[in-house]
């Protein structure tokens, strides 16, 4: 295509060398990529790493550091570490590198002296509510011109760290960090030059996995074309019993009238508004599969609506009132027409739900 045009205007050009040729067939190639990326919608707009060095001997002005680095596409944790393991090993010689992939805060006097440690975590763009509705609404938007990132990591506060414990004992600190320029640039790392951490309190974490998990299952409802594998993942990892121990435990530990709560009554209130949500866009996501589904997954989306039922029915019964969305939809979030158009043909398999 590109090799095309440009024969077509610039005289001469069957006569480049085999180095100019290979360049306009891989910008031909890449002209591909971004057509069939158009098309599909997908697109792997690569993926940011916090790397911090501890030791003065090995490391010097970079001791006590952190960088934000940006790898290309599907880039994993381990093979950043892999790499930069390698890359530092080579430097300053065989049994002096160690890697720490674990998130918790490190206090580099701890640390012992003779060898260089590197702790790699995972970061993703940060950006609050307002400037992702306004300014920031595509996966495009949220990955360029970005310098703000955050990452998580669970504590307790009898001081265990344990990466998952029950949820009334479960917190989570919030760390936001912020790069002196912003990515894309013209280095692959920036240095960090703020930091600020938030504690949420238990009722607080539950708040934000339960509001992360609606918008995640929501964002594959409303994405067209449909990712059938995506939405029957999201699906059966929010419905199913076998993995449903995250919802029912929170809602059990933090909505039981049963229990005495030491929690703030807007919280509580704010937490049941999240649940309600969930219950409408898993009816919302159980429906627009049961459009996609093959003839020989019918025992699956029978499986998917029992386990549907057994949620609604627990919860209703936490809830003290029934949460049955097929007669609430229109006080889903979105747009009600948006909804059914969404799940098309709602109305006529509502009695399959």
């Amino acid at each position: 295509m590109i090799r095309n045009l440009i024969s077509s205007h610039v005289p001469g050009v069957h006569e480049v060398h085999y180095t100019e040729q290979s360049l306009l067939d891989q910008l031909e190639k890449c002209a591909s990529y971004l057509e069939k990326s158009e098309r599909s919608g997908k697109r792997l707009l690569g993926r940011f790493y916090r790397v911090a060095f501890f030791g003065q001997e090995y490391f010097e002005e970079e001791h006590g550091v952190e960088f934000v680095y940006k790898e290309p596409k599907v880039t994993s944790l381990s093979e950043v570490s892999e790499r930069l393991l390698h890359q530092y090993t080579n430097k300053f010689g065989n049994n002096t590198v160690k890697i720490i992939m674990d998130s918790v805060p490190i206090d580099a006097n701890e640390l012992d002296p003779k060898i260089a440690h590197i702790q790699v975590t995972s970061v993703t763009p940060h950006f609050d509510k307002l400037e992702l509705e306004t300014s920031r609404p595509t996966e495009f938007e949220q990955n360029h011109d970005v310098s703000t990132f955050m990452f998580e990591t669970p504590f307790t506060k009898d001081g265990s760290n344990k990466p998952r414990a029950e949820p009334c004992d479960q917190w989570k600190r919030r760390t936001i960090i912020t790069t002196e320029y912003a990515f894309p640039y013209v280095k692959k790392r920036l240095k960090v030059v703020a930091k600020r951490l938030l504690e949420l309190s238990p009722i607080e974490v539950a708040l934000d996995e339960m509001t992360a998990r609606v918008a995640e299952l929501a964002d594959v409802v409303f994405t067209k074309p449909t990712d059938p594998k995506k939405l029957q993942l999201r699906l059966q990892g929010s419905v199913c019993v076998q993995v449903n121990a995250g919802p029912l435990a929170y809602a059990t530990a933090f909505l039981n009238p049963a229990l005495d709560s030491h929690y703030p009554d807007e919280k509580i209130e704010e937490l049941k508004d999240v649940f309600r949500e969930f219950v409408r866009v898993c009816y919302a996501a159980l429906q627009l599969n049961s459009t996609l589904v093959r003839a020989d997954q019918s025992e699956y989306q029978a499986a998917l609506r029992a386990n549907f039922h057994k949620l609604c029915t627990d919860l209703s019964n936490l809830f003290q009132e029934t949460l049955w969305p097929d007669t609430e939809l229109g006080s889903f979030k979105r747009n009600s027409q948006a909804l059914f158009s969404a799940i098309s043909g709602a109305n006529s398999n509502s009695s399959s739900a």
